[in-house]
């Protein structure tokens, strides 16, 4: 196993600055996507195959930003590229605020999602500049940054929803705008960063195209693409069709609002574990194996869920492999990642998270119109533990064959 090292002497963003920004934009982003079917479906009538229709263009414009960000990472200053994505999402916030009726609430969460891949995709290319810690550790804290977003944004919506959800969409916007601001103060140092990567390239020292992944790192990582966009795939339902099938036994939406502030919470909890005792899984690929393992257990204990503890049970389960297996697999791709793609291959996990976030809701509505949704909740365990049964072949055979980027 070979592995080569970067070593960087220019000034770094400060990762406190880049957890701020994240922090401030998903308690944002945390105001939106609880609500939307809900919303749709209560407020507007409208029915769940279009909300599944609305999601699916949601998350196709989400990939199509993180495709397109993540590759102008490579080659363009990214500074007025993240600087600009923040501040155009506050604008539609605010548009969101005053015109929110069908269909152009169709239209606001198309651009919503375009954006949110566009600014995903570079916050975790930003990352990859970072050299003062390991990639492992700031890509766990830019998840337990993330999740706290989560935990405060979605304790808030519930009350706000029933409230005005115009303040809802002003709150929402003003706190991208925070993002923006400091993203415009803070993240100069990705300039300097830029400039040297160009001048390595005239230099010779880099590829003046993206490096190709070696073929085992390709395999390796293509591996565990697929396997996040089946665990997508199924986790949607939790913010789309789970909601409604929550309402309809009787559970207020307050109350499946506060499942996401469980979740994130138990995220939040979990990382600083993890922060503090890096070690506790012996490798990066035995940390992913378990949050995908978790993954499955947790749809099957959906299958006697009828009452909210139930559901507070599968919802801690799932939290639990969420924690673990999705913020170790950007850092394994950063770790596998050529110096000149890292930001190619940080846009194609979200483009792989993407794929299943695009599809989740219409394939799981599907399942539901036709089986009901104890078949759904089997048919999602069975598919992510297929994955993990995949997997476990895949890296014996290659494991020794990888090469790492750090």
């Amino acid at each position: 196993m070979k592995t080569k090292h970067g070593q960087s002497q220019l000034p770094e963003i400060a990762l406190p600055w880049l957890v701020v920004a994240q922090l401030a934009t998903w308690i944002g982003a945390s105001f939106i996507w609880p609500l939307t079917s809900v919303y749709l479906n209560k407020r507007l009538g409208i029915s769940l195959s279009v909300i599944g229709i609305v999601l699916f263009c949601n998350c196709a414009a989400n990939m199509l930003g993180s495709t397109i960000s993540g590759r102008l990472f490579d080659r363009l200053n990214p500074y007025p590229l993240i600087t600009g994505g923040m501040l155009l999402n506050a604008l539609v916030l605010l548009a969101m605020a005053f015109f929110h009726g069908w269909p152009v609430y169709w239209v606001w969460l198309v651009c919503m999602g375009f954006l949110g891949g566009w600014n995903g995709a570079l916050v975790n290319s930003i990352a990859t500049s970072l050299r003062k810690y390991p990639g492992r550790y700031v890509f766990n804290i830019l998840y337990f940054s993330q999740n706290l977003g989560v935990v405060i944004g979605t304790l808030i919506v519930g009350y706000l929803y029933d409230y005005s959800i115009e303040l809802l969409f002003i709150i929402a916007s003003c706190l991208f705008l925070i993002g923006t601001l400091v993203a415009f103060c803070k993240f100069k140092p990705i300039v300097a960063y830029h400039a040297r990567r160009q001048e390595q390239k005239k230099t010779g020292q880099t590829p003046l195209k993206a490096e190709k992944m070696p073929k085992a790192n390709f395999w390796m990582t293509m591996g565990f693409f697929i396997t996040l966009g089946v665990t997508w795939l199924m986790y949607m339902n939790w913010e789309s069709n789970l909601s409604v099938y929550m309402v309809s036994l009787g559970i207020p939406f307050h109350l499946y609002s506060t499942l996401w502030t469980i979740n994130a919470g138990i995220i939040v909890v979990v990382q600083l574990i993890l922060a503090r005792f890096p070690r506790i899984f012996k490798s990066i690929y035995l940390q992913i194996y378990f949050g995908i393992f978790m993954f499955a257990v947790s749809w099957l204990t959906l299958i006697f869920a009828k009452t909210y503890p139930g559901f507070v049970l599968s919802m801690s389960i799932l939290t639990l492999g969420e924690s673990t297996a999705f913020s170790a697999i950007p850092a394994y791709v950063n770790d596998m990642s050529p110096y000149s793609s890292k930001g190619k291959y940080q846009g194609m996990t979200l483009v792989a998270s993407g794929v299943g976030r695009a599809f989740g809701p219409l394939f799981g509505g599907t399942l539901i119109d036709l089986f009901g949704y104890e078949i759904m909740f089997v048919v999602a365990s069975c598919g992510i533990l297929l994955c993990l049964l995949a997997l476990l072949p895949l890296r014996a055979k290659l494991k020794d064959q990888v090469q790492f980027f750090k």
